[in-house]
């Protein structure tokens, strides 16, 4: 058992059940420690406050497993926090009946660097934390248990492992994968690629933001930035659209998103148009084109990981949304999101509007948007919104 001693004054954050605790809040710790090792945090006048796991390599030294002091972290305890989790998500009605789903969001769900997701018969595990990585075992054991699913994947190669000091993991856990693993969303059915795919194979945290543009689509001109496996663009033909075309990078991306579509036979796919290409320049193009569209959706990769990138990120995008504005039809409406964590809901809004005044646009905001609710946002860790969206509608 070892001890982690706060410096004066740093409980304070702890105290409002926030469950990082940084390098310089750190007085000393004592006991041996290896990454991962659950220590007992104490103020400077030894009063225990919480059990958290160390993490030497990180800026974050230490996160909150328990604000009970006294409780302890073992196989137990992450087989009540998972079951927990999982039958939050299956007494929610906006959930019920979802194929797709993320059953455990980390400190949302008072498991710091723990993310499970489930895809049908399958469940993804990401373990970004030395104490997340250290407890894996427990991990699978419990979400097997709680969920009566046997197939297990690990995608723990996201960048945030390498902050920890821990290389990045993936392959199956328990049971195998099936040959094509595709999931129904609201009446679309979607390829996941577990091994290759974003995040862990899906992104999930968009899935009502989806249904809403459906709504949106009826009978307008749609064109989805971005698109990756044409998740947005698929749910628009799904509501009528007359037309759909659809941008990204990534020809693989494309080429599931074509398979997408064939999986969903009564959509019109002579309506559906994929474009391979840099969306920035996309954009300028389809301008010079004289082409116009009375609904965009901009659902742009991670343009600021933190902070520290938000000045250049804030540039990209206010340049997609400016180019989107000039696009747009009188009446038309824009779908229009961040997904950086460096980027707050004001600071977006701030620079959304900033692109329309710049063209000239006169746009008010119908909709503020944010992650699904299997995606929550713990009241006392505000760093985990990190999806925000607006719907904008130009007069």
């Amino acid at each position: 058992m070892a001890d982690l001693i706060l410096k004066p004054g740093k409980e304070r954050s702890l105290l409002r059940r926030h469950p990082w605790i940084f390098a310089g809040s750190v007085a000393r710790t004592e006991g041996r420690l290896r990454p991962g090792d659950t220590v007992t945090v104490l103020d400077r006048d030894h009063r225990p406050l919480a059990r958290a796991a160390w993490s030497p390599h990180s800026q974050i030294r230490a996160r909150v497993w328990s604000f009970d002091p006294a409780a302890p972290v073992d196989h137990a305890f992450f087989k009540r926090a998972i079951a927990a989790a999982v039958r939050r998500r299956a007494g929610h009605p906006w959930l019920s009946g979802q194929q797709g789903m993320r059953l455990v969001h980390g400190e949302s769900d008072g498991l710091p660097g723990v993310i499970i997701d489930r895809y049908g018969d399958v469940v993804v595990v990401q373990l970004t934390s030395a104490g997340a990585d250290k407890w894996r075992d427990a991990i699978v054991d419990a979400v097997i248990q709680a969920t009566g699913c046997a197939n297990v994947y690990e995608r723990s190669d996201s960048d945030l492992r390498a902050l920890e000091g821990l290389q990045a993991m993936s392959g199956m856990l328990a049971g195998s994968l099936p040959q094509d693993l595709s999931i129904e969303e609201y009446g679309v059915r979607m390829a996941v690629d577990v091994v290759q795919g974003h995040k862990t194979g899906f992104y999930l945290d968009q899935r009502e933001n989806r249904a809403l543009a459906r709504t949106l689509a009826a009978g307008r001109r749609v064109l989805n930035c971005f698109c990756y496996t044409g998740g947005f663009s698929l749910q628009a033909l799904a509501g009528g659209a007359s037309e759909v075309l659809s941008i990204d990078s990534s020809a693989p991306a494309l080429e599931t998103a074509r398979r997408n579509l064939a999986l969903n036979p009564a959509l019109d796919a002579t309506r559906a148009e994929w474009r391979n290409d840099d969306v920035f320049q996309a954009m300028r193009g389809l301008r010079a084109d004289g082409r116009r569209f009375d609904m965009i959706i901009l659902d742009p990769p991670k343009f600021a990981p933190s902070a520290a990138h938000a000045e250049r990120a804030a540039r990209a995008y206010k340049d997609i949304n400016l180019q989107a504005f000039r696009l747009l039809e009188p009446g038309g409406v824009l779908m229009t999101y961040s997904c950086s964590g460096g980027i707050g809901i004001e600071l977006f809004q701030k620079i959304v509007a900033g692109a329309a005044i710049d063209v000239g646009a006169d746009a008010r905001i119908l909709h503020r948007l944010a992650a699904a609710p299997d995606h929550p946002v713990g009241l006392a860790v505000p760093e985990g919104e990190y999806l925000k969206g607006l719907v904008c509608q130009q007069a």
